[in-house]
């Protein structure tokens, strides 16, 4: 089945553009964005997080999570970081998908796009992220894509291969803490070859960690569908956040993937690109150890090419 492109109404934003090819759909936001604020198989659940109080919402100046994908530009600031994303962006066919553009923002600059298309006919999407320095002089950024993803589910992280002592005398990685990363909370699972982290609704502390292994995935389990998120890391680039390739944060709502491009200088009129390519596996088994990754979900997942 080839890809089909339509207006729809969603939860009160009446101007949305579905895609869909018969496995999986996902829905963008013209009335506020970019962001995809939907994605999953068709006539099933949606794989992100939702904000019913904020469904429908648009204008303003405050910065709204809404929920779904974003893209955003790195390292994190306030207020840099948080530009609203409450006007209407412009969508413009391309090839089996569209091109989403925001407004250049007024505060910085930066004029986000995303590039964003399915595959004809497996339950799988590719996202092309472009930040362009509209602005009068350089800026030094990357790309961060966020995934949000919808609650009750389990994060996968991989981590480097585990190797003997006298055959790995230089570090492979680092893992990036932030002040309120509490590496005693439950939530976590610390294995030795992936972490995983739960997202728990009956859990008010905010958790974050960042990794500078490039594995090129990152995965979510929930109610027996795996998302799988790939990236193609750069060899040798500086990247934000101590190095960080990916990320994860968590909170009583939600849990975030998150991916990031390395640091550039932007010259006005240049852009810079981050590619993900998303996957969606069902009937996989549940996600409580590391044995259950090695089994269910190292089969599955594969870096982006």
């Amino acid at each position: 089945m080839s890809v089909r492109d339509q207006q729809v109404h969603f939860h009160g934003w009446p101007n949305c553009r579905q895609l869909s090819n018969g496995v999986v759909d996902l829905i963008v936001t013209a009335d506020v964005g970019p962001r995809v604020i939907r994605f999953g198989f068709t006539d099933g659940g949606n794989e992100f997080a939702e904000f019913a109080d904020l469904l429908g919402k648009t204008g303003g100046e405050e910065w709204r999570i809404y929920g779904g994908h974003r893209l955003w530009h790195a390292p994190e600031e306030m207020p840099r970081t948080y530009y609203p994303d409450n006007r209407p962006v412009t969508c413009s066919p391309l090839p089996d998908g569209l091109r989403v553009v925001q407004e250049v923002e007024s505060t910085t600059g930066i004029q986000k796009e995303m590039d964003i298309s399915l595959a004809a006919a497996t339950a799988e999407a590719h996202i092309v992220h472009r930040l362009r320095n509209r602005g009068a002089w350089p800026v030094t950024l990357a790309p961060w894509a966020l995934t949000v993803m919808a609650p009750g589910g389990t994060a996968i992280l991989p981590l480097p291969p585990h190797g003997p002592h006298n055959e790995n005398l230089r570090p492979v990685g680092t893992l990036t803490l932030w002040a309120y990363s509490d590496l005693s909370d439950p939530r976590w699972t610390w294995g030795r070859s992936c972490v995983l982290l739960k997202q728990d609704m009956h859990r008010l502390a905010p958790l974050k960690i960042g990794h500078s292994w490039p594995a090129g995935w990152l995965a979510y389990w929930r109610e027996g569908h795996l998302f799988v998120k790939r990236y193609t890391p750069v060899p040798d680039a500086v990247y934000p956040d101590f190095g960080s390739v990916v990320e994860l944060f968590t909170d009583d709502q939600i849990l975030e993937l998150e991916t990031l491009g390395p640091l550039v200088s932007l010259d006005p009129g240049e852009s810079v690109e981050h590619r993900e390519i998303w996957s969606l596996q069902a009937e996989v088994p549940p996600i409580h150890t590391e044995a259950d990754v090695l089994a269910h979900v190292l089969p599955l997942v594969s870096p982006a090419t």
